[in-house]
């Protein structure tokens, strides 16, 4: 249902509906996967009804991640461990907040892969999100519990984080709109971080005018086109033939291919970002983690673990040369944005992948296309592609800054149904 189907229902009903939909829509496991806490029926029917429905959001009932932190709940980022080590809990957080101020009503928090230190959604602890729909195959991570509640249409909205990808890519493989926005906003300084440069807050909802809803409720648009935006799209090698073949329809609804002297620089300025984006996530990850780390390290997820064991083992010179290649792509960035307003590239190489399939390879495929507007700082919009499965994939449309007219323009132009 979308926002204003929602809001047109008694609260009491709007409650119940969040409940069923649970129960209906997500096999036992999954909720244990999807859910860190579900707001209980009759006390969300109170908040509903406290709600102004007068309000932007007013009556929106909405999950959020368990990186942001709500008054009275603790927050575990994914953890079996973490409210034991971090307070929490005491006020909400400032994007918590904000939904509240537009009349949103929190109706639950949701899983993510451990730490937000994850691409595929898996998490040994809690279980691994599946794609509704598509059971066995990921919604993608970190912000997995979060796009398998919209997707599986539980609630209209969820929030989210995105540091390399996990907006961009749980949206791609779960069909969903999604905004990821940029580092240092005060909506993600006060969430648990994974690593403070890339760091950013977002959210997703199923359909284009919802998402453009939001935006307008949480950043009230300070300046509209004034001329035609300028946008090229660039699909990088590596994607799969069903993918490439969709995003190229899909992108061309907005941009036209990009030349190729354009192309060469972009991927020559691009080439250090995965391996500078490795380095400095680690270095920022470990230096939040190291209080504890030695103390608690068997009861992260092993994977987790071991990406933090790596990161105890940079040394000041790797990430000095990662820093400087993080100040080398932002230089391509500037340069781009003089004379564009936006790109389009794809979110992801593949659809949803199964679980044998969520190899560090892949990964690294993944974080290909997304750390370039990590390390960049940049938001970037995610819009749904169908595949001809009935998977999905997505689009980045990149920008230089979240005040940028393409993001409402691209929420009105692109139609989803004709991307496929």
């Amino acid at each position: 249902m979308t926002f204003a189907e929602w809001r047109g229902m008694e609260p009491a009903a709007a409650a119940a509906e969040v409940h069923r939909r649970v129960r209906t829509r997500l096999e036992p496991a999954q909720q244990r996967a999807v859910l860190a806490w579900l707001r209980p029926e009759a006390e969300l029917a109170g908040a509903l009804a406290a709600a102004d429905p007068g309000r932007p959001l007013g009556r929106v009932p909405y999950f959020a991640k368990d990186l942001f932190d709500t008054a009275g709940i603790p927050t575990a980022a994914g953890s079996t461990f973490l409210p034991r080590e971090r307070a929490s809990g005491t006020r909400d957080g400032a994007l918590v907040a904000a939904c509240g101020r537009v009349g949103a009503v929190l109706a639950g928090k949701t899983h993510l892969h451990e730490f937000a230190y994850g691409i595929t959604g898996e998490n040994p602890h809690h279980g691994d999100c599946h794609r509704p729909g598509f059971s066995g195959r990921t919604t993608g991570g970190s912000s997995s519990g979060s796009a398998a509640a919209v997707a599986a249409g539980i609630v209209p909205l969820a929030l989210a984080t995105d540091t390399g990808g996990s907006v961009r890519v749980p949206a791609a493989f779960c069909g969903l709109f999604g905004l990821r926005l940029s580092p240092g906003e005060p909506w993600i300084t006060d969430a648990v971080p994974l690593a403070p440069t890339c760091d950013t807050a977002g959210w997703f909802t199923a359909g284009a005018e919802d998402l453009a809803l939001v935006l307008e409720a949480l950043l009230p648009a300070e300046r509209a086109a004034e001329r035609p935006l300028r946008g090229r799209s660039w699909a990088p090698p590596g994607l799969d033939p069903d993918v490439a073949k969709a995003f190229g329809r899909a992108a061309g609804q907005l941009a036209e291919p990009a030349e190729r002297a354009l192309t060469d620089a972009l991927a020559a300025g691009f080439a250090p970002a995965l391996a500078a984006y490795h380095t400095l996530v680690s270095t920022e990850a470990w230096a939040w983690h190291r209080g504890w780390f030695a103390r608690r390290a068997p009861e992260y997820d092993p994977n987790v673990r071991q990406r933090l064991e790596n990161a105890a083992r940079v040394t000041p010179e790797q990430e000095a040369a990662a820093r400087a290649a993080t100040e080398g792509v932002r230089a391509v960035w500037r340069d781009y944005f003089r004379t564009h307003d936006f790109i389009v590239l794809p979110a992801a190489p593949t659809p949803a992948p199964t679980k044998a399939e969520c190899t560090p390879e892949l990964r690294n495929r993944i974080i290909e296309l997304t750390a370039p507007a990590s390390l960049g700082g940049q938001p970037v919009l995610s819009l749904p592609v169908a595949l001809p499965d009935g998977l999905t994939t997505g689009l980045q449309v990149i920008v230089p800054d979240h005040r940028s007219p393409v993001l409402r323009w691209a929420l009105r132009a692109f139609r989803p149904d004709q991307a496929g």
